[in-house]
């Protein structure tokens, strides 16, 4: 061995033959990596965990750094129903109309029910999801056909419910986030209005407002809330889904607003706190806000079709406009509260 060691050392053609050989295999080594088709591991891991979880995906991608995001589902009447604009249409304009609005479309996620509605969120390059709806005649929720799902039809339940299901899923993972429908006008950044503490867990829009945040008797409207996720709101989820087979003929919103008047359902068992949101900042066509000045949101409630809805708020698209062309008038400031909305009075006939 010695022998050998020292024949090695001592031999000039020997070492250079030894280093050329070390050079020639290191070029190699770093041609293979430049040139190489093949994506790093990194890239590889990404690509299966999104392909395994494009739930997990999309969530990631339109929340903030402190895991919130906004969620609307969007069918294809959403999206095709009745002339320009659609609904669709009309909530994403409302973003760009608002004040301190846009940048918040880059937290929006968009749960589309059906391939058509999917393929124009992802037309408009919107963070999407697809979300699986049972076929026709399945009791556990609605068909993923598209259609108008009429206030209170059979599907218009089942559609609701598995909403009620998919949500409480975001909340088991981790993610804070607003519900909205999409016939809820974002005309102000809502969040300054919203308490961000741990408390309450839950903050919900209301069709009238009594005039305490507080009181149980306040009627709510799923169309609007926001929800952190802990242990007592994904349990909250857990229960109030569990009594849909319990509970034909009621939409997930009765069903939830006789838990909370219940009280022993959501604080005492549960420890759930919930706000309700006055409707001078979250208003509706149920009742309107009283001054222009202080709205966050108007939500088309108290409205029977989609496009009975479009057609009212595009009255408060176009009263918006102008009150923002002339943000000093006084003549303005009570009108949401007076609005007739004439086609969704209409749309009850």
């Amino acid at each position: 061995m010695n022998h050998n060691y020292h024949s090695l050392k001592d031999n000039p053609t020997h070492q250079i033959s030894i280093l050329l050989s070390l050079f020639l295999f290191s070029l190699l080594a770093v041609s293979f990596l430049i040139f190489s088709d093949t994506p790093p591991l990194s890239n590889e891991l990404t690509a299966a965990s999104n392909n395994n979880d494009p739930l997990g995906a999309a969530l990631a991608a339109a929340a903030t750094a402190d895991k919130t995001l906004i969620i609307a589902v969007v069918n294809k009447a959403y999206v095709e129903e009745g002339d320009w604009p659609t609904m669709l249409e009309l909530f994403l304009d409302a973003f760009w109309l608002g004040e301190g609005t846009r940048e918040l479309l880059d937290h929006l996620l968009l749960v589309a029910v059906d391939e058509i509605s999917y393929d124009r969120c992802k037309f408009l390059h919107l963070h999407c999801y697809r979300l699986r709806l049972p076929p026709a005649g399945d009791n556990s929720s609605a068909a993923g056909d598209g259609e108008e799902k009429v206030f209170m039809s059979r599907e218009f339940i089942g559609m609701m419910w598995r909403r009620t299901e998919f949500l409480g899923d975001v909340l088991a993972r981790g993610y804070n986030f607003i519900f909205t429908d999409t016939d809820v006008l974002w005309l102000r950044n809502p969040f300054p209005r919203l308490t961000t503490t741990r408390t309450p867990d839950l903050q919900i829009s209301t069709d009238r407002f009594d005039g305490n945040q507080w009181s149980r008797s306040n009627p709510i409207n799923t169309g609007f809330y926001m929800v952190r996720s802990n242990d007592r709101t994904i349990s909250l989820f857990r229960s109030w889904y569990s009594l849909k087979d319990n509970s034909t003929g009621l939409k997930e919103q009765d069903v939830l607003q006789a838990m909370i008047r219940e009280g022993r359902s959501i604080r005492e068992r549960l420890g759930v706190r919930v706000r309700f949101l006055d409707t001078l900042y979250f208003s509706g066509f149920c009742q309107g806000s009283r001054d222009i000045r202080a709205i966050s949101t108007v939500h088309a409630n108290c409205c029977r079709t989609i496009i009975a809805k479009v057609a009212d708020l595009r009255v408060v698209v176009g009263l918006w406009k102008r009150f923002r062309s002339n943000a000093t008038s006084v003549d303005d400031s009570a009108v949401l509260a007076n609005m007739a909305h004439v086609a969704c009075a209409n749309s009850w006939k």
